[in-house]
């Protein structure tokens, strides 16, 4: 398999991997815009890596996905995404699922409790979802904002609402840090279902995500709270632990399901 982008989520997977932590799973090429010394195994263009692997784990941001998506799973290599909120752009879902032979699969990243919100499904619509996620203030300043948001932002002693909306808004004008709302999204069937409220917080020490779902059928929360990757802290330090999960999943090591 091969690993696209080597960075905070790249980099530990990749590691672990080469290291032997998976079973059944053996790390071939890295793929990324920069020279990757470190890498245990070759650096490679995508072309070539497509070439000898059949998984590529994504972990270089929305943009590959768009881009390189559908080729990978054309040329029969499966494609796992770790950056879920390219999927709630429909155009791109409905390509990515339209083209084979390859498969493309999904991680929860930083959540937990999507496997019960896709169960619940089987019963009917959800009639509400929330999602509220916390971080600090400098790991959400984007360069759409204005003079006065990131001043607010930057001079904030108290928690500030910096964007409400549905779940195929925020992932858009949030690419790293708001992959969570995506993955509840996909797990809910309608990006557009779920309310998503980013709040920066001044004083926060870990990165709080909250989700809310309701229905005819019963009444669900789920509260996380993690620990930011010290190397980005706009990611969640359980994020490449959650893609090994996955990879984990993907090549039959029992009891794990993605």
């Amino acid at each position: 398999m091969g690993i696209v982008g080597w960075g905070a989520i790249g980099r530990v997977v990749g590691t672990a991997l080469a290291a032997g932590v998976v079973p059944g799973a053996e790390l071939t090429r890295v793929t990324d815009n920069r020279s990757r010394p470190d890498a245990p195994v070759p650096q490679s263009a995508i072309a070539e890596a497509l070439e000898v692997c059949d998984l590529i784990v994504e972990a270089a941001g929305h943009a590959f996905v768009r881009e390189w998506g559908a080729q990978v799973l054309a040329s029969g290599t499966d494609l796992l995404v770790a950056s879920t909120g390219a999927l709630t752009d429909d155009a791109l879902a409905a390509e990515l699922h339209a083209t084979g032979p390859g498969r493309v699969y999904f991680t929860g990243g930083a959540v937990g409790g999507l496997d019960l919100l896709q169960a619940v499904r089987g019963l009917g619509d959800l009639t509400e979802v929330r999602l509220t996620t916390s971080k600090l203030p400098g790991t959400l300043e984007q360069p759409w904002m204005d003079a006065e948001l990131l001043e607010r932002l930057r001079t904030c002693e108290e928690p500030v609402e910096v964007m409400c909306g549905t779940a195929r808004d925020v992932p858009a004008r949030f690419p790293r840090s708001t992959n969570v709302a995506a993955s509840v999204a996909l797990a809910v069937g309608n990006p557009d279902k779920v309310e998503v409220r980013v709040i920066a917080d001044p004083g926060a020490t870990l990165t709080r995500h909250v989700v809310e779902a309701a229905g005819p059928h019963g009444h669900y929360r789920f509260e996380v709270n993690h620990a930011p990757d010290p190397a980005n802290p706009a990611t969640s330090q359980v994020v490449p632990h959650a893609v090994l999960r996955g990879i984990g999943a993907l090549t039959g090591r029992k009891g794990q399901i993605l």
